[in-house]
């Protein structure tokens, strides 16, 4: 069976290999676009690692014994976020600074480059990408995983970024020899250049919806799904009203839920208490071990607040 933690294994070795050969290819060849594409490729594979630890972390939290679970006694949805978050600024950074570098490298005239080397490394890098996109991909429309959803975009990102190295190697040996062979000098930096103003934009979703995430902002068709069951709990059971509270952290789900009930309501067994619970949480949905639900009961609003 193929798992979240086993998919993100697959693509951290693929990623640290099409690293590894990027930066030998672009070190042999001079090539900044190749080398930038390495360091993307490290920094890439450098996150996927930490997120298969946080991923493991959040899929094993309830095995979890000792000192790391008392530190961590609410579980550990809240570093999914904050690891999407970081993972996508550093790409954005990374091709801040290759943008940054491959203007500076075309303002100084650019430079040659064996192409030969540069065809080789995108041929073997592009065929690389799409595989890992497609499988990546195909395994998540079962796992439904955020840390597998990036990690397919990273792919496309990394396969999209090699064919337009590969299309500028090949334009750049057709024209060598030729009256566009001044131009030769600035296509390495010329399609890092566009490469980087491609890839810039793309993990923005990603880090304002982690933002979102580490600043509990209550989505709002969650919060509208929340009330309305609150609503019909406090219209059914006949009491006074509710406070809902709900977040979504990573994929973790957070709901806490008060009903004010009237004073002098007769009194009913835990049992009783517990099974409304139990018919809540069935309205609610989504129960398992990545939903945090509180529901409590009291005759004084300040409680609730």
């Amino acid at each position: 069976m193929r798992t979240e933690q086993s998919i993100l294994k697959v693509s951290i070795g693929m990623t640290a290999f099409v690293a590894v050969v990027g930066v030998a290819f672009g070190v042999l060849s001079g090539s900044s676009a190749i080398i930038f594409e390495g360091v993307y490729s490290l920094t890439d594979a450098s996150m996927t690692t930490l997120a298969l630890f946080i991923s493991s972390l959040i899929c094993s939290s309830q095995k979890v014994r000792g000192r790391l679970a008392q530190r961590f006694s609410v579980g550990f949805w809240h570093l999914e976020p904050m690891i999407l978050g970081l993972n996508g600024a550093l790409l954005t950074g990374s091709a801040v600074y290759g943008l940054i570098n491959a203007v500076s490298s075309m303002m100084q005239g650019g430079r040659e480059l064996p192409f030969g080397l540069g065809i080789a490394y995108s041929a073997i890098a592009v065929a690389a990408s799409l595989a890992m996109a497609v499988y990546v991909s195909g395994a998540n429309r079962v796992i439904r995983s955020t840390f597998l959803k990036l990690d397919a975009k990273a792919w496309i990102i990394s396969a999209a970024l090699t064919a337009s190295l590969l299309v500028a190697f090949v334009f750049g040996y057709a024209i060598q020899d030729t009256q566009l062979a001044w131009m030769t000098p600035y296509v390495d930096p010329g399609i890092l250049a566009l490469a980087c103003l491609f890839i810039i934009p793309i993990p923005f979703g990603t880090v304002r919806q982690a933002l979102a995430d580490i600043l509990l902002i209550a989505p709002a068709e969650m919060r509208q799904q929340v009330d309305e069951v609150a609503a019909e709990v406090v219209l059914r059971h006949g009491f006074i009203s509710h406070r809902a509270y709900v977040a979504r952290v990573g994929r973790g789900r957070q709901i806490e839920l008060h009903f004010i009930v009237p004073k002098g309501l007769p009194a009913r067994p835990l049992d009783e208490w517990d099974s409304l619970r139990n018919e809540i949480g069935d309205l609610l949905g989504g129960e398992g071990p990545n939903r945090w639900l509180t529901i409590a009961f009291t005759t004084d609003p300040e409680w609730a607040e």
